[in-house]
């Protein structure tokens, strides 16, 4: 079977799109016949070494498809069934493995690449939305990136919960994407100094919390946007990590609350993980939530996603397509 990898951590050059053997599945796993497998930073943060695994290493975290083969003793999924998963090593393949635990049904009138493109950052934008900083009406938020895949999402939860969405974007056209999404505020960046302006639109009261995806550029002037004893919620770096910060900043900005959460610590078992995936499945299902697919790769032409990616100009989900 086809694979990209990584056999030493680097730039573009570094994705290797090789011929690998297929891998077997052991006791409690599925081996997945991938049919999509979304794009992520996280993948990229695996490629240049950021994050570090065991090396040569198949990129990829995040896939839907059809289950080829179970390992021993397997009862709760057959082959045949049809599958998403996330939080697993090594989807950017024709073939992968997965525990069982892992692998979450995809409901009636949902296509697997709509599957893969929703999960990972749907239930990022679940738990962000609902756990880390739980949503109630009347609250503010600002959400950065609000033009992006797990911006868009993020908006269209937040309105669900009832709170008023300042989004940030960098063009006419993922304001556009951002206002479709239900963002009320729409800031671009590249025109006006967003701190600025957030506090013009809350009349100098601040937001409740900031979900930041962006990182470096962004972080200094998000944690002026929040209201006293507001919320920074830190949960990437697109634009490159935030450098160290002295924690007597968040008391003079008003003793503000700063986290930096990951998805595998809010999908730590069978029942959490089932109840985030099923709400963004059945979501989607329904019309409720929408997810846009910006643009999908063949496998061999990683690299060209992970460019695309890397330049800030996804409008939505990246997919591969084996």
């Amino acid at each position: 079977m086809k694979a990209v990898r990584v056999h030493q951590y680097g730039g573009l050059e570094a994705l290797k799109y090789e011929d690998v053997p297929v891998p077997e599945p052991g006791e409690g796993e599925a081996r997945v016949k991938i049919e999509a497998a979304g794009v992520n930073f996280i993948d990229i943060y695996h490629r240049i070494g950021r994050y570090q695994g065991s090396l040569p290493l198949t990129l990829g975290q995040e896939a839907a498809g059809t289950v080829d083969a179970v390992g021993p003793g397997v009862t709760d999924v057959k082959p045949g069934d049809r599958v998403a998963f996330a939080s697993v090593q090594g989807t950017y393949a024709d073939f992968a493995v997965a525990p069982t635990w892992r692998l979450l049904p995809i409901p009636a009138g949902v296509d697997s690449q709509t599957a893969a493109a929703a999960l990972l950052q749907g239930m990022t934008a679940h738990y962000l939305a609902l756990s880390t900083y739980p949503l109630k009406k009347g609250d503010t938020v600002l959400v950065h990136a609000a033009g992006g895949g797990t911006g868009q999402l993020l908006v269209q939860i937040a309105k669900r919960c009832g709170a008023r969405v300042i989004g940030t974007v960098s063009t006419e056209e993922k304001a556009a994407l951002a206002r479709e999404a239900g963002a009320d505020e729409v800031i671009n960046y590249t025109q006006v100094e967003f701190d600025v302006e957030v506090k013009r639109l809350t009349n100098n009261a601040g937001v409740d919390v900031v979900y930041d995806s962006v990182g470096k550029d962004t972080f200094d002037k998000s944690l002026n946007c929040l209201r006293r004893r507001g919320c920074m919620v830190l949960y990437g770096a697109s634009s490159g990590a935030v450098p160290p910060l002295d924690p007597q900043v968040l008391n003079a900005k008003g003793s503000l609350y700063l986290t930096r959460p990951f998805l595998g610590h809010y999908t730590v078992d069978r029942a959490e993980l089932l109840s985030r995936a099923n709400d963004i499945f059945n979501w989607v299902a329904k019309g409720e939530l929408k997810v846009r697919i910006d643009k999908t790769f063949p496998l061999a032409e990683a690299a060209e996603a992970h460019r695309y990616l890397e330049g800030r100009q996804s409008k939505g989900k990246i997919l591969l397509i084996p």
